[in-house]
């Protein structure tokens, strides 16, 4: 640091550059983090070919043996070398997109629910006559459609970022079951979920897509799917169908797991299904041949019915393959219920006879081939292996150099639990043990009489083979890719800088505004009790940062802000009611001293207390009422949020205010928005009329918060016809903008300078105070339109059991301000980072967590009419962090009540000194709090990066912290540009007057 940037003050111009300079190495360090920590995964590049079906070797050299090949040769050549022959000529891959496989399989070895088996008659006909085989097949996360598609499809599990990349599909070119049909000639086509098309853009002979993003469709989306299956069924020049239906996935966006839409979907889907399964095109023909039903899911959803996290609810995806039956279930004790999604790919190239693809870390589900011979069950499981293989020597270069063929005999068997130096040792004694109970099994084929010995050698080598792949797969699953150390450590290197820095800058400030308080003169005494407020800032800061090293702490952050908040207003109650007593004890002295009141009398009587009372409460200023006030309105607000959801993840499924309103009518439900609704504007035109400076221009700031509490009243009402309400939505959106931002421009244009012209000596002073005045009086006009027009917005946009928390969310807000403004007693620190409490805490009581399934994807759509990428995005942000971002705009109804005034009385401030006054610490303490996080999170995902919990808890809780300082880059940007802006016009204004004067 230079000497010039350690002087006692700091202009307010260098000081915007050193933060500038912090905040830009900050989002390097988080780029460069990000980049290491969360790299694409990588693949193997190409497609399976021919050498999928012969042992690989050490140094396998791949020549591409399909050159100059037909699709119908190419086809035959993968027949005559997988050795098993085609258990069917076409599929219809049917997806229901947020199909909990409980749904149809129930949970826990119980049935499914009454209600859930009667809505589905067909299929739990198909599964009880043993006609179909259905399995729960755990999603790996992000539970969200793109990453799960892929799954099903390549049987490679993606990147985690793949969450991001789900908003913005680009064509799959990695090894892929689809594009392994198409080269033996196959035509595919599609209906439903557009994203096949953004996959595989060329591949269809026909399709219909339609958007899965808008989720308050529940209808159209399944029925321009099911309006092409009686002519599609009939068609003879299609090989693979795909019907993906959206219905049941938006309804449970739009009201929940249990919703009331949730029967009748499932029970069209079971109609689907029973249309397409007694076709006649299930039963072969000679054009058609015999055909497969794949019912399948991407993934379940939670009990909102959202999805994107990693608990059962979110990962419990169905899997069902129909017409596979079997008279007598061979292998029933090596059968699995619970299989991966990632199986469904290698069990359907092997049903086909395409090569398995490259990245597949799948097992085929041996159920499936209960029609097969031994023989061909062994050759598929064989083949499997030879795949897993591949993609291991890929990761370990040195396993295949070993002679896998020579393994161990068939007469010396290996204990599964000996133990290992290295894990190529572990995967060669595995696949060793499988490929002798191979030969052992063909060996007993030819020589045996005895049937039961041949059964039992075939059983052994089925077993031997799951326990090669099952541990080789789940290997390739866990296993973290490469990470460039160097690249990480750089970025955590430039978050700790920026961290250093901001902290660094934020004590010259802490310095430069005075070490001295504002204590009343009755509390100059007991200085140790007013630093409680500021030691319970830094002691929290640094409970929060320690408590995200556990995962159990990430989970269930809720808590840790609700204990800030409250007893942050807590300390700040007692705090007021001490300097109470005190002033009480004060007033009683000086009446003593007048002579008003003898407190050695040996009686006083009843009425003389009273009267002692009532006076010392007039001669009370009122301010501290409104504190006291102030404080009991936060602390009620943050009960009643408390319990209105449940939050977290472990104990989320509790009851609470939320769920119990979930369960009442569509009207009462209305009555709570509509009253909340009713009340924030009533609160924000109450606000604009304490204004000293009442102008028309402050009407008209008023009229335009009517016209937004109108549209947003329209919208509730007519909240069913959806053309309708998309346009009221559009028109909101505009009038939004027009409000806001023309607030912004115009307020320190039009509002006065609130000072009369003199001619003495005294002008000069006057004149600033009518420029200090007039600021103040601008800032509070954008700062309640802002604040205000955001929680309407919310009201808009989040779902409507969420209107009277963000009311609440709202008062509290405004209370914890008109405290402090009433207040002397508290350093600007203490202001800031109290409102910085609240929006941390009403972020979860808005019902989100630290999971991805809490974000709220059906109010992103509202208002969107086409199909469009970013401003759903935008709109989930703006939901996502509503209440810490209402917390940052408040800053500035903070900042307007701030006495700036008493400047100009010994010293005439300029604009830069202004400015530093006013916005330091309004912008230093949220980025510094939010550096800390994001600095120390980083470093706790770098030593977590192998814990179990990496991807499930720590990795989402990344994501929330880097979008959460985004927020808080755009929050202080906002209430910064406001600041500078209006401060410049209101000294050019008096600048301009007085040159017109002169």
């Amino acid at each position: 640091m230079s000497n010039r940037m350690a002087t006692s003050s700091m202009s307010c111009g260098r000081l915007a550059g050193w933060i500038s300079a912090a905040v830009l190495l900050q989002i390097l360090g988080l780029w460069l983090f990000v980049s290491g920590f969360f790299p694409v995964k990588p693949t193997v590049p190409g497609f399976s070919g021919p050498e999928s079906y012969r042992m690989p070797t050490c140094e396998d050299v791949l020549v591409d043996e399909r050159r100059d090949l037909l699709p119908d040769q190419l086809a035959k050549m993968y027949m005559d070398l997988s050795q098993i022959p085609p258990a069917f000529d076409r599929m219809i891959l049917m997806v229901i997109d947020g199909l909990p496989a409980e749904f149809v399989l129930g949970k826990g070895g119980q049935p499914p629910e009454k209600s859930l088996m009667e809505a589905m008659p067909y299929t739990q006909f198909l599964l009880s006559e043993r006609r179909a085989i259905a399995f729960h097949a755990k999603a790996a996360p992000p539970t969200v459609t793109m990453p799960r598609l892929k799954a099903m499809i390549s049987g490679a599990i993606g990147g985690f970022l793949d969450v991001a990349f789900n908003f913005n599909t680009q064509a799959f070119l990695d090894d892929n079951l689809l594009d392994q049909f198409y080269q033996i000639g196959w035509n595919l086509v599609m209906f439903g979920d557009d994203t096949w098309i953004k996959l595989f853009p060329s591949l269809f002979r026909r399709y219909d897509g339609v958007n899965s993003f808008y989720v308050k469709d529940t209808v159209e989306v399944d029925f321009n799917v099911s309006r092409h299956l009686e002519v599609e069924l009939v068609a003879n020049d299609w090989k693979l169908m795909i019907l993906h239906y959206l219905g049941l996935d938006h309804a449970g966006h739009i009201a929940g797991r249990h919703s009331l839409l949730m029967n009748s979907k499932l029970k069209e889907m079971d109609d689907t299904i029973r249309l397409i399964h007694t076709h006649n095109a299930l039963n072969g023909d000679d054009d058609g041949g015999r055909t497969l039903l794949v019912v399948v899911s991407d993934h379940g959803m939670t009990e909102r019915g959202n999805h994107g996290g990693s608990s059962f609810e979110e990962t419990d995806s169905l899997a069902l393959f129909a017409d596979l039956w079997s008279e007598s279930l061979v292998y029933a004790s090596n059968m699995h219920n619970e299989v991966f999604q990632v199986d469904v790919a290698p069990t359907l190239a092997l049903l086909f006879g395409v090569p398995i693809p490259k990245n597949n870390v799948g097992v085929l589900l041996i159920e499936a081939f209960n029609s097969f011979t031994d023989e061909h069950k062994l050759r598929a499981l064989e083949l499997n292996s030879w795949q897993l293989l591949r993609l291991l020597q890929v990761h370990l270069p040195h396993l295949l150099c070993r002679d896998l063929r020579e393994g161990a005999s068939s007469g010396q068997v290996v204990q599964s639990n000996e133990y290992f130096d290295n894990i190529e040792e572990k995967f060669h004694h595995l696949y060793s043990i499988a490929k002798a109970a191979h030969t052992l099994w063909k060996l007993s084929e030819r020589d045996s009489s005895g049937r039961s010995e041949n059964s039992t050698n075939s059983y052994n080598a089925v077993a031997s083979y799951y326990d090669f792949l099952r541990y080789g797969s789940e290997w390739l699953s866990h296993r973290a890719t490469d990470k460039p150390i160097k690249l990480i450590l750089s970025g955590v290197v430039l978050l700790l800088l920026s961290s250093v820095l901001l902290f660094y800058l934020l004590l010259l400030q802490f310095k430069d505004h005075g070490t001295e308080r504002k204590f009343g003169s009755a509390l100059k005494n007991c200085s140790c009790v007013w630093h409680l407020d500021e030691t319970f800032v830094s002691f929290g800061t640094f409970l929060h940062i320690f408590s995200l090293g556990a995962s159990s702490m990430v989970e269930e952050e809720q808590y840790t802000w609700h204990f800030l908040s409250s007893t942050m207003c807590l300390i700040l109650f007692y705090m007021t009611m001490l300097s109470f007593l005190k002033e009480q004890q004060t007033v009683s002295v000086e009446m003593k001293k007048e002579g008003k009141l003898d407190l050695h009398q040996s009686q006083i009587t009843h009425i003389s207390v009273a009267k002692y009372t009532a006076r010392v409460i007039l001669m009370k200023p009122l301010h501290t009422y409104f504190r006291i006030y102030s404080l009991l309105i936060v602390l009620i607000c943050g009960r009643i949020l408390r319990g209105w959801h449940q939050g977290g993840v472990n104990w989320a499924h509790l009851p609470d205010i939320s769920k119990w309103l979930e369960q009442t009518s569509s009207s009462c439900m209305k009555a709570f928005e509509i009253t909340s609704l009713l009340l924030v504007m009533m609160l924000s035109l109450f606000a604009l009329s304490l204004l000293k400076s009442r102008t028309r221009y402050v009407l008209i700031a008023s009229f335009g918060i009517v016209v937004l509490g109108f549209l947003v009243l329209l919208h509730i009402i007519e909240n069913q016809p959806v053309n309708r309400s998309t346009s009221i939505a559009q028109i909101f959106y505009f009038n939004f903008g027009i409000l806001v931002f023309g607030t912004f421009v115009l307020s320190p244009w039009i509002l006065p300078l609130n000072f009369q012209e003199h001619s003495d000596s005294h002008s000069s002073a006057l004149k600033t105070d009518g420029v200090l005045m007039g600021i103040q009086d601008s800032l509070y006009v954008v700062g309640v339109i802002y604040a205000s027009s955001w929680c309407i917005l919310q009201l808009l946009l989040q779902q409507p059991v969420n209107a009277i928390p963000m009311l609440l969310i709202f008062v509290q807000t405004m209370a914890c301000i008109i405290y402090f403004s009433a207040s002397g007693h508290h350093r600007q620190l203490v202001e800031v980072a109290a409102v910085y409490f609240l929006g941390m805490a009403g972020h979860f009581y808005l019902g989100n967590s630290n999971t991805l399934a809490t974000i709220d994807v059906a109010g992103a759509f509202i208002g969107i009419s086409s199909y469009s990428i970013i401003f759903p995005s935008v709109l989930m942000f703006i939901i996502t962090f509503s209440s810490p971002i209402l917390s940052y705009l408040s800053m500035l109804v903070c900042i307007s009540t701030k006495d700036i005034v008493s400047l100009s009385l010994h010293e005439r401030p300029d604009l830069s000194q202004l400015l530093n006054l006013m916005i330091a610490f309004p912008c230093l303490l949220p980025l510094v709090l939010n550096s800390a996080v994001l600095t120390t999170f980083t470093l706790i995902l770098l030593v977590m990066r192998n814990h179990l919990f990496v991807w499930s808890v720590f990795s989402p809780k990344y994501l929330y912290v880097c979008a959460g300082t985004v927020s808080v880059y755009i929050g202080l940007y906002v209430v910064t540009v406001t600041v500078v802006y209006t401060c410049t016009v209101f000294f050019f204004r008096a600048k301009l007057l007085k040159f017109g004067k002169s």
